[in-house]
């Protein structure tokens, strides 16, 4: 018995034993935290969590949805602050986030090459038509019926009441001198006379005369219809005589004062038609004519005062009113005298940089390098980079741009290189001929006219041929030699094309090489633009360069004229970033 319990217990020890140096060797041969990671499949790792930031403060990267901890705004996700058109130019900000960062804009001043010239300016009151209310007799105002700037008053209306001793005197020798007007007529008229030069109407005075008896306060009455606009005494005041009481001005008629900077002045004559809008009527236009140029310059802008006239029956206008108009001039614009507030720019040398609202579900805003000109008082002369009617960001500017580069997008300090080559001014008008000529050849394919386009593929080849090449070297003679292959190819081709559909396979590639030459080396026109076809040659989609903003597709012709979009405008002067295939404006919708 004794051994048979020695057996199990010496059994129970062995098996404790093994179990224990077990679990020592698994504890010691088990994998590592990093080793599980390592071995995991992570096809069955659950989606990343979203991260939520500030439209504001992209610095601030949480977890979960909440505030703001530096401005107290709602976190949005962080998906939402990259830019939806594609554009890495373009920055995306939420409305609430506009309206922290105080973000204004004004369109840009200037003239097209239609002879539209675009001025800036505001809505004043008619200074003809202001009037003051002045004491014509020295008292006290006992009482006040007008007690508020604002307030619309009628011609005749009572305004105050005033107690003047003066006017007691001036009452009895009225009185008196109406007992005896049969023997002293004259001493009868010169006492009425004095109460009327007071300012006392004929119904005031014969009341008095009637009555017989002084009254202790005379109405003080409005001599015309308006607003006061001013009041400058209260109950219990003592005015002297001259004193004013109440400024009142009438605002069925309004001026409409625009900056015409002197480069403009020559375009603009007197009578000349006006179309403005103002930024409380959204949707409105209204007509005027220029009926005052004034003569003399601001010396700290270089600006003079353009002056137009307009009824306000409605009362729907409002001095100091935003005013963006336009003016047809007889003169056509070159695209000059554009000129920006220095509170827009931000400055990094001659080639800075501003911010151009653009359209977009969210407000959107696109930074745009210009060449700045001269200063003039708080503006900077632009001379490439914006064109007339270009809404740009004159508040707030530098929130923007620090937001974009917080966020990792392109902003002031952190610009894309450039694609554009400098060259001369005499290589560049030549191969502005060169364009000329491709635009004769994309609108006769337009009008699906195969002789007219090969009319403009002869011409090509002549502008070519006066490409004088030794105007360039290194880089961009290089790249010209490459560009001016691909062009002769493709015109050799068009050429000998026996039909419009052969014809339009050999003008895409001709388009390829005169993009090519646009974004390398720029050409004399104020404005040009890369146009695209998502569906030419079956929906693989070809591009084109066009001196005109609206769609006409070379590709389809008549059969469908409209059909494509503006994917990047062009502007005189303005480099071409190398945005590796983003385009750097916002796209149209697609038409058919």
């Amino acid at each position: 018995m004794n051994s048979m319990k020695k057996i199990f217990e010496n059994k129970t020890i062995l098996i404790l034993s093994t179990l224990i140096l077990g679990a020592f060797i698994g504890w010691i041969l088990k994998p590592s935290n990093s080793q599980k990671e390592e071995g995991h499949d992570h096809s069955e790792v659950v989606a990343e969590k979203t991260l939520w930031t500030c439209s504001m403060h992209p610095q601030i990267k949480l977890g979960e949805p909440g505030s703001c901890p530096i401005c107290g705004m709602d976190l949005i996700p962080a998906s939402q602050m990259t830019s939806g058109s594609g554009n890495p130019m373009v920055y995306e900000m939420t409305p609430e986030a506009v309206a922290l960062a105080q973000i204004h804009t004004t369109k840009v001043g200037g003239s097209n090459a239609a002879g539209e010239l675009f001025l800036t300016g505001k809505i004043q009151a008619d200074e003809r038509e202001n009037a003051s209310v002045t004491a014509k007799f020295p008292g006290r105002i006992d009482k006040l019926y007008v007690t508020f700037t604002g307030e619309k008053v009628q011609t005749g209306q009572k305004l105050a009441t005033i107690y003047s001793p003066e006017l007691l005197s001036a009452q009895r020798e009225l009185i008196e001198a109406s007992k005896s007007k049969a023997d002293f007529p004259e001493l009868y008229q010169a006492a009425k006379e004095k109460l009327r030069l007071w300012k006392l109407t004929e119904s005031q005075i014969q009341a008095i005369e009637q009555s017989g008896t002084v009254k202790d306060q005379i109405d003080i009455l409005a001599d015309q219809s308006g607003v006061v606009t001013q009041r400058n005494i209260s109950v219990g005041d003592y005015v002297s005589t001259g004193q004013v009481l109440f400024n009142v001005v009438n605002l069925n008629k309004l001026w409409v004062l625009l900056d015409a900077y002197e480069s403009d002045l020559n375009s603009i004559k007197m009578g000349d038609p006006i179309n403005f809008t103002v930024a409380g009527l959204q949707g409105e236009v209204f007509q005027a004519k220029v009926s005052f140029i004034d003569p003399l310059l601001d010396p700290n802008t270089r600006a003079a005062s353009i002056r137009a006239e307009i009824n306000n029956s409605g009362q729907k206008l409002k001095p100091e009113m935003f005013v963006t108009a336009k003016i047809k001039t007889q003169a056509k614009g070159s695209g000059t005298g554009l000129s920006v507030p220095r509170t827009s720019v931000l400055w990094s040398g001659k080639r800075s940089v501003v911010y151009v609202k653009v359209a977009g579900e969210m407000p959107s805003f696109e930074m745009r390098e210009v060449t700045l000109g001269s200063r003039m008082g708080e503006n900077y002369q632009i001379e490439s980079g914006l064109q007339p009617g270009d809404e740009i960001v004159t508040n707030g500017v530098f929130a923007i741009d620090a937001a974009a580069q917080l966020s990792g997008q392109y902003s002031m300090m952190s610009r894309p290189e450039t694609k554009s080559i400098e060259v001369s001014s005499e290589f560049r008008s030549q191969i502005t001929k060169v364009a000329d000529a491709y635009f004769a050849v994309k609108n006769a394919l337009v009008k699906d006219d195969l002789e007219g386009t090969k009319k403009g593929v002869n011409l090509l080849n002549q502008s070519l041929s006066q490409v004088n090449m030794s105007l360039l070297t290194d880089k961009a003679h290089d790249s010209w030699m490459s560009q001016l292959a691909g062009l002769k190819e493709a015109a050799q081709k068009i050429s000998s094309s026996p039909n419009l559909e052969e014809s339009r396979k050999h003008f895409s590639m001709l388009s390829y090489h005169i993009l090519e030459m646009t974004e390398t080396f720029g050409i004399n026109k104020d404005a040009v633009y890369k146009d695209y076809c998502p569906m030419a040659f079956g929906d693989q989609g070809a591009y084109w360069l066009s001196e005109q903003k609206d769609i006409t597709n070379p590709y389809f012709g008549a059969s469908m004229l409209t059909c494509g979009e503006v994917k990047q405008t062009y502007l005189k002067g303005q480099p071409v970033m190398n945005l590796s295939g983003s385009t750097s404006n916002s796209s149209t919708s697609h038409q058919h």
